[in-house]
Order: structure tokens, then C-alpha cells, then sequence
């Protein structure tokens, strides 16, 4: 990861998100990385990525070939007033509550950017305490 993000500073590539995991394969992560710029860009960014040793492989996935998804977790301030309107705006993302206590819900949901961005926005208005979101991350369609 270091060796990735010191690319990144060193060539100036505009990274949108980022995220690790491991793989089916423990020796292995995963790291899907959301590049901002044209075809040159991403071009560039794998040409320099395969020369970084711990690299294996690098694919660009096409947008609409792809699942992508992104997981929020949200503490949004909630009382007896405002707390069915809330359920009902997870219940219509398809989220979570993790927990409620007497002044806030802690919510999970998982979708696209703009699914996650969405439901950041309806919340605005409740108040949010506090977010964690992760990057993206994405699979390819087999065909």
C-alpha cells in the first residue's frame, strides 16, 4: 500500500477512492483504485503500477460491465420524532440499524456512489454525528 500511495504522490495521479481487502487467497489483497482522468491516465497508471514488484496484475474494469459498490456506516442524530422517518429512509436504501440509543442511529448501508452519496444527503437534514465510508470496491460481470 505504501509503495502505491507514494506512486500516486510522485506521478500526481487524481485518485477518487481507494480500498484493500484480501482476497479468496490470504497471500493476496485486492485493491480497487477509482482514477479521475481519460484513458491516457489510466493508461499511464497501469504502466507505472506493473513496475511496483508486489504488483500481479492490473485491470481496468469497464463501468457498466461491473458490480461496484461502496458501504456507509452512519450515527445520525435521532429522537422519538424523527425516528420512523428514518427507519422508513433505510428501509428504502435497504440498509441497516445497528444500533439506537436515546439520542442517535447507527445505520449500515451499502450501494453505488450514488446511492451512498443519497442517503449521506437525506441525512443532512437529521443531523449526523458521525460517518465511515469506504471506497470502492468492484468485480467485473462474467460474460
Amino acid at each position: 500500500m505504501s509503495h502505491v500511495s507514494g506512486l500516486f504522490t510522485r506521478r500526481g495521479f487524481n485518485i477518487h477512492s481507494i480500498a484493500v481487502g484480501v482476497t479468496e487467497n490470504p497471500e493476496v489483497s485486492i485493491m480497487t483504485i477509482v482514477l479521475i482522468g481519460g484513458e491516457d491516465a489510466q493508461a499511464q497508471f497501469k504502466e507505472q503500477m506493473l513496475k511496483l514488484a508486489d504488483v500481479l496484475e492490473v485491470k481496468a474494469l469497464p463501468f457498466e460491465g461491473s458490480l461496484v459498490r461502496e458501504l456507509l456506516l452512519i450515527r445520525v442524530k435521532a429522537d422519538r420524532d424523527n425516528r420512523v422517518q428514518l427507519f422508513n429512509i433505510v428501509e428504502v436504501f435497504g440498509g441497516l440499524v445497528a444500533e439506537i440509543t436515546d439520542e442517535s442511529m447507527l445505520i449500515e448501508v451499502h450501494g453505488s456512489n450514488r446511492q451512498v452519496n443519497s442517503i449521506i444527503n437525506m441525512f443532512r437534514e437529521y443531523g449526523i454525528v458521525e460517518m465511515a465510508r469506504t471506497g470502492q470496491i468492484a468485480l467485473e460481470f462474467q460474460t
